[in-house]
């Protein structure tokens, strides 16, 4: 029998509103530090998002032709398969490179206030030239991007369509905002976020007391706002640093970006979303449990000492982030011609 059907109304009056009147207090603690996804897609700076654009963008994220060796597309290593990473603790490029950094989601990377883990992209078009031009990556040059998509006549009507208003459309930054468009589709709506707008059993009772340890702790004063992180920079071991198998000591951080002695073994806050899915951790890939990812950054960051029910209930917690991705039809890319510049093995020397 359900225990509420032994009390009398009053009392059983009293615990649901007693309920209610925490779920509520809690709801607005986190309505503080967080927000919901909107339902529609965001607008960006300086680039007015059409149907044309986004469809291009799409074509563009996974064409491998937009690499050197033909290869390889920024889906590589942004798969939307796999939670919009390679799930590898660095990713595979030109050559079969191994880059120097754990390959973050794009997965609302929109939202991110900077992009990579320096933050050295402003906004998604910036960072979408990076990849094509690394060595270890894409290895291509913006002059062969352009030849590349200038002969094929299907890309240049996209193009036309996209970007109307110009007379030469085929140009580099205009590839990048094509990707930028498309990249801000890509937003997965969470059980958190129907919890943030007022459903109270859009998450578990352990997630919602993950949620609760994870405020009390004090993970939220680095992972908050709509990513629950994404911005900001703070020093990778606050409190404690990691040790080399965690936190390679060669890599400096934000001090390539900025050449300013704070700035060493700083990174940006990881956005949280979907982290459940996009293992290994850390701008080094170094850890594939997210328990043991909870427990570094307790220690490390907040110089505290987790047990493992709080742990759990974080993890938990973090479970409740991993949000629906929307469907993918794999594009129809347009046919080479006898122009398009033949693929190249060959490994750049920067």
């Amino acid at each position: 029998m359900d225990f509420r059907q032994t009390l009398p109304a009053t009392a059983l009056a009293l615990i649901l509103g007693a309920q209610t009147a925490t779920a509520q207090d809690l709801r607005a603690d986190a309505l503080d530090f967080f927000a919901a996804l909107p339902s529609t897609t965001p607008a960006v700076s300086d680039n007015p998002i059409t149907d044309d654009k986004i469809a291009l963008g799409k074509a563009l994220f996974f064409d491998p032709r937009m690499s050197a060796s033909g290869v390889f597309s920024c889906n590589s290593c942004h798969n939307l398969a796999t939670g919009g990473d390679d799930n590898l603790e660095t990713s595979i490029g030109h050559g079969w490179q191994k880059g120097p950094r754990n390959a973050p989601t794009v997965l609302n990377a929109v939202f991110n206030e900077a992009q990579f883990w320096d933050g050295r992209a402003a906004d998604l078009a910036e960072q979408a030239k990076g990849p094509v031009q690394a060595g270890v990556e894409m290895a291509n040059t913006p002059e062969n991007v352009v030849a590349t998509l200038n002969s094929m006549p299907q890309y240049q009507d996209w193009f036309k369509a996209s970007f109307p208003e110009e007379a030469d459309p085929v140009s580099f930054d205009n590839f990048a905002k094509a990707i930028e468009a498309y990249e801000a589709t890509l937003l997965t709506p969470a059980p958190f976020d129907a919890w943030l707008n007022g459903d109270d059993n859009a998450m578990t009772e352990q997630q919602v007391a993950g949620l609760e340890t994870f405020l009390d702790a004090g993970c939220v004063s680095c992972h908050n706002g709509i990513n629950l992180g994404g911005h900001s920079y703070y020093p990778f071991g606050l409190i404690e640093k990691p040790g080399a198998d965690v936190l390679p000591e060669g890599d400096k951080g934000r001090f390539v970006v900025t050449e300013t002695v704070d700035d060493e073994y700083v990174f940006r806050a990881a956005p949280l979303r979907n982290i459940a899915v996009t293992a290994p951790y850390f701008h080094s890939g170094k850890v594939w449990d997210l328990r043991v990812a909870v427990e570094i950054m307790a220690s490390s960051q907040l110089g505290a000492e987790l047990t493992g029910e709080e742990v759990g209930d974080i993890v938990a917690f973090l479970g409740a982030l991993t949000g629906d991705v929307p469907d993918v039809v794999y594009p129809i890319l347009p046919a080479e011609t006898a122009a398009t510049p033949r693929p190249s093995g060959e490994i750049m020397v920067e």
